[in-house]
């Protein structure tokens, strides 16, 4: 007896139960989630994706950014619920095997870490505004980087990391 589309929907416990499907880091997820949870909650709480990290949690220092469909968001203020269909991703999902994703590797060569915890943030942060083309000159990559908090005033390492990078793509 063949399914029908209605019988295939997950079972939905609340109305504010949702079900949807993401790609994180090229692994399709089909997931029924509270529609009042936010990305970076169930990236770090539920998908076990610690590498983005929660700072601030108000939007203000751009720990939680990742990319969604390419662009950069903070997961913090992003209800998952709204990404039904996205490509999400996380720093999880840059080096390929034990190859680092040249802005890893560029973050490394030039010091751009000290503590690292807002180093996953500032790593996609970078990935996006080197497509945007928004990385073109060290002025124009803290300007279009200033989003992103560091605690630890690793600024120059970090702009030189992304401003190399982008000479090299």
């Amino acid at each position: 007896m063949p399914v029908t589309s209605a019988e295939a929907q997950p079972r939905l416990n609340s109305p504010h139960e949702q079900g949807i499907t993401l790609t994180i880091n090229g692994q399709a997820h089909d997931l029924t989630l509270d529609t009042r949870q936010s990305l970076l909650d169930l990236l770090r709480e539920r998908l076990n994706l610690t590498g983005t990290k929660k700072g601030c949690n108000q939007g203000a220092c751009g720990a939680c950014t990742v990319l969604v469909n390419g662009r950069r968001i903070n997961a913090c203020l992003t209800l998952a619920a709204m990404l039904d269909g996205s490509e999400i991703t996380t720093i999880e999902g840059l080096a390929n095997g034990d190859q680092l994703h040249p802005l890893q590797a560029a973050f490394i060569e030039h010091d751009g870490l000290q503590c690292g915890y807002c180093t996953p943030g500032q790593i996609l942060s970078g990935i996006a505004c080197i497509a945007e083309g928004h990385a073109g000159s060290p002025e124009e990559t803290r300007f279009w980087m200033s989003g992103n908090i560091c605690r630890c005033a690793a600024y120059p390492g970090i702009v030189a990391a992304v401003t190399q990078v982008a000479k090299e793509m």
